[in-house]
């Protein structure tokens, strides 16, 4: 057999892999790179990034369920500004590739803010927009669950920055084609998909919901079919690259969101279950393109007929 190829080309970045930690699940990176050489991956999309500090939602914040797990942590970060001073500085002793900014906001004028920031960072490779957040000039309902919502946000960002904007769709809406093809349409470079679903679980004894929030984004491996579906839909439906995500936990998972049309995929909620999760699937790749006949994984890319 040829020698097994696991680069990718992302908005113009070559990655050593596809395997993204994602948002969320992995800090600001040098925390894990305390226990494992953090540059095996092929890049990691650090915590959601705000213009302002937030501490997040009231404990408790997390809830077990069967396959997966609830969390309402509620963007805790230290706002822009420390992340540009403090976190990156860190990470820049632990990791040498660009890293993946993930930024979230509560307006248009907000996301803008942040984005024109944290593109003037060197290390800053791409930058993530989370559109799932409540828009708190619209009523609260999240800018990406609407085609319009989430073109007005890429619109802004695309104005003042010069990094590839990577859009992060939310798949708690009817229609996720129609707001990826909005996104493209607007600009953005890629988009990547799905953010999680939204859960809840009741405390029995207690007759309470377990989350203060009452509901959380609801992750793992139970949402791994919903989410194929959705990549393989926004993939035949946009030019533009796609990253996969939700319930990925094995090589062969990352394979099968390739497969779907996903150029690179994120790993989530398998971080927090096993902290090793992301460098034991970049290690076992090869041995599972081996068995599947691959020799290359972006001749996979959209491969599923």
């Amino acid at each position: 057999m040829a020698e097994i190829n696991t680069k990718v080309t992302l908005c113009g970045i070559t990655l050593d892999n596809p395997v993204i930690p994602a948002s969320g699940t992995f800090g600001f990176g040098y925390e894990f790179a305390e226990i494992y050489d953090i540059n095996v991956l092929g890049t990691f999309s650090f915590k959601g990034t705000t213009k302002d500090p937030r501490f997040g939602n009231p404990t408790p914040r997390i809830a077990e369920c069967t396959a997966g797990m609830i969390n309402a942590v509620g963007l805790q970060n230290p706002g822009v500004e420390k992340v540009i001073s403090v976190e990156l500085p860190k990470l820049k002793k632990c990791f040498n590739k660009p890293v993946m900014a993930n930024v979230s906001g509560f307006s248009i004028e907000e996301y803008a803010y942040t984005c024109e920031k944290i593109d003037k960072e060197e290390q800053v490779g791409w930058i993530e927009v989370n559109v799932s957040c409540p828009n708190v000039h619209g009523g609260g309902m999240a800018f990406g669950t609407s085609p319009e919502g989430a073109a007005s946000v890429v619109r802004a960002v695309k104005a003042v920055t010069t990094k590839p904007i990577i859009v992060k769709l939310s798949p708690n809406v009817t229609d996720i084609v129609a707001i990826a093809k909005a996104c493209e349409e607007a600009g953005a470079d890629g988009i990547s998909l799905i953010n999680t679903m939204l859960g809840m679980r009741i405390d029995l004894n207690k007759r309470t919901p377990v989350i203060a929030n009452k509901m959380g984004g609801f992750s793992g491996p139970a949402i791994f079919p919903v989410a194929v579906r959705m990549v393989y839909q926004v993939s035949h439906a946009v030019k533009i690259p796609v990253i996969g995500m939700g319930g990925v936990s094995s090589a062969e998972d990352v394979i099968e969101m390739m497969m779907a049309g996903a150029t690179a995929v994120e790993v989530g909620a398998a971080n927090l279950i096993n902290p090793f999760a992301c460098r034991d699937i970049i290690n076992d790749l090869p041995r599972v393109m081996e068995k599947y006949k691959i020799n290359s994984l972006e001749e996979i890319i959209g491969g599923c007929k």
